[in-house]
């Protein structure tokens, strides 16, 4: 069975019990005020919209590697990783002004009738709210206590990691890193939430302590596989490929690792252009294909592929190492196959 195929028969289980929860949610919320009503629909809606749930997916398939099965218990944590996972993005899609998130509408943007301040506070609010509504979840799940809290510690410390990441994030919009300090803040953004999420599948699975430490640095390299190939792909994939504009990340002013190696890489040109489209906050087909050109010929693009592809394959022989089921690592050694190959795909 192929990780697509792995991910949707176990997001698919995650989403059904996320239906649940919700129903129970909004009548609970109905009670108190038909505006808060309103606000957790959205919240649903934007939570069980299309798409793979993978930092759930991840609690789950750990869990199943060293428990053998699924059981009630993973499936109401793995509802609370998703709720942690989505209290990040609706901070996020506020900060970074995204208009769209999986071909809808970004949170903030769903409440007609009112202005943007008011969407703006509500996602500040409801973010807030799903990361109390993820730790509420774990407690309730029904593991051992020890267990739970040992998951919460880890709960706490990558949501702590990646609101520190997404400072620097900000930040580097106004600066230009090098090297060393991009994976300073890359350790606290994705590296943080793989590392969350699988640990704590590994934790509530009671795995080996030894097994823990080598996900840890398992987690850490998917995570820096994962987060050099999404950059990519925001860079050089088409909207329709991509499901949104692609470039917001240059728009912004942002700097993944492709571009912080432009940054010493690229001709006067491309650097030029690269500031004025960051100043304008916007940019044409003609200026996005000249940076993309000048990207490909410094060699910015291919340095940060080497570095994603080398990520993947020490985390692939870090996986091989625990005492997983051959089902779970086999997930995430095709998982990382996949990212590697759709390296290729942007040239």
């Amino acid at each position: 069975m192929s990780w697509v195929e792995t991910a949707d028969r176990y997001s698919k289980m995650i989403e059904e019990h996320l239906k649940e929860y919700f129903y129970s949610l909004n009548l609970e919320a109905e009670r108190y005020h038909p505006f808060i009503r309103k606000t957790y629909d959205n919240l649903a809606e934007y939570t069980l919209r299309r798409g793979k749930r993978l930092a759930s997916t991840y609690t789950l398939i750990t869990y199943s590697g060293y428990r053998g099965g699924v059981d009630k218990a993973i499936l109401r944590a793995c509802s609370g990783i998703e709720l942690y996972r989505h209290s990040i993005l609706l901070h996020d899609d506020l900060v970074d002004k995204e208009e769209l998130r999986r071909g809808g509408k970004v949170f903030h943007s769903l409440f007609d009738g009112y202005d943007e301040r008011l969407g703006d506070g509500v996602a500040v609010f409801t973010g807030n709210i799903a990361y109390t509504l993820a730790v509420q979840k774990l407690f309730s799940s029904g593991f051992e206590k020890s267990r739970l809290a040992r998951a919460v510690m880890l709960l706490n410390a990558g949501f702590l990691s990646v609101n520190e990441s997404q400072i620097l994030d900000l930040l580097f919009e106004y600066t230009e890193p090098d090297v060393k300090e991009w994976y300073t803040m890359a350790s606290k953004r994705a590296a943080s939430l793989f590392k969350t999420t699988i640990l704590i599948g590994a934790v509530l699975g009671d795995a080996p302590e030894d097994d823990i430490l080598v996900l840890t640095e398992a987690a850490e390299n998917i995570g820096y596989s994962f987060d050099i190939q999404d950059d990519i792909i925001d860079t050089f994939a088409s909207r329709d490929q991509y499901g949104r504009e692609p470039a917001g990340d240059i728009v912004r002013g942002k700097k993944p690792l492709h571009i912080v190696y432009a940054l010493k890489m690229a001709d006067d040109n491309t650097l030029a252009l690269l500031r004025e489209v960051r100043s304008k906050r916007r940019i044409s087909e003609d200026e996005l294909e000249t940076i993309r050109r000048g990207l490909r010929s410094c060699g910015a693009l291919d340095a940060a592929k080497e570095k994603s592809r080398l990520h993947a394959q020490k985390a692939s022989e870090q996986i091989e190492q625990a005492r997983m089921t051959d089902e779970a690592k086999e997930f995430f050694k095709s998982l990382l196959t996949f990212v590697k190959d759709s390296l290729d795909w942007y040239k």
